[in-house]
């Protein structure tokens, strides 16, 4: 019995277009909502540790004594936690996907701005001075 419903989908599918792509020939279909790694602009970066402390897996670390941001491509799920929770949206998800790793790595480090510092106000005519 089983040996006919075999013989059946064998059949079938010597007559039929498959049902896969042919990947490495034929490049994926990429969609407004793929999501392929995390990209960072440095530029806006204010090293909270939010999406450190948001990602599931532990893959983000940052140093903020150092001003380095840094990603772990082998631990990171592309959830895009990071994403939502980053105040300032430095971080977005690129549709690209990442290169295949062949070897344990993958780590990206970046060294971002860290917090814009506060100019001092100048003291206004008048006001009395702060004695330390």
């Amino acid at each position: 019995m089983t040996y006919f419903q075999n013989a059946k989908t064998i059949i079938k599918s010597l007559f039929s277009r498959p049902s896969t792509l042919m990947y490495p020939a034929k490049p994926a279909k990429k969609m407004a909502i793929s999501r392929g790694h995390v990209t960072i602009d440095p530029a806006k970066c204010i090293t909270c540790r939010s999406c450190q402390r948001k990602c599931p897996t532990q893959a983000i670390i940052v140093e903020v004594k150092e001003k380095t941001w840094q990603i772990d491509q082998m631990r990171c799920i592309v959830c895009a936690c990071c994403v939502e929770v980053c105040p300032t949206k430095c971080l977005t998800m690129d549709t690209q996907y990442p290169v295949a790793l062949t070897a344990r790595g993958g780590v990206t480090k970046v060294t971002v701005a860290g917090p814009k510092k506060k100019e001092p106000v100048a003291p206004v005519d008048g006001a009395p001075e702060k004695k330390e």
